[in-house]
């Protein structure tokens, strides 16, 4: 059985940080390029960041460049998204998505607020 767990949502003011993490089991997580989504009240689901199967290349939407990254560990099978200098924009749910076969986790939200 196929799962993406997200964890570590929550609420932060602006400016703060936030490391998500995503474990998955249930596939070959490491034969997986891996992504991140979110998706706010009302908006589509919008694509932030990607790591390709080894780590080795990552891509970032225009919103999260310089400001996030992503990362993975393959003996965990966890992929990582770290968020700095967040803002009230940011907030929506942020899931994870494995970009070989198509699963998605169920999400965490994450809310910028003072």
């Amino acid at each position: 059985q196929v799962q993406l767990v997200e964890s570590g949502g929550g609420l932060v003011q602006p400016g703060g940080s936030l490391t998500l993490s995503c474990a998955a089991s249930g596939f070959t997580f490491s034969t997986s390029a891996m992504s991140w989504y979110r998706q706010a009240p009302g908006k589509a689901r919008e694509f932030v960041a990607l790591i390709s199967v080894t780590g080795g290349t990552t891509t970032y939407s225009d919103s999260a460049k310089g400001r996030f990254t992503i990362s993975r560990d393959n003996g965990k099978s966890t992929v990582f998204l770290q968020m700095k200098s967040l803002k009230p924009e940011d907030t929506a749910v942020y899931l994870c998505y494995a970009n070989r076969n198509g699963y998605w986790g169920q999400g965490t939200q994450v809310t910028v607020s003072s």
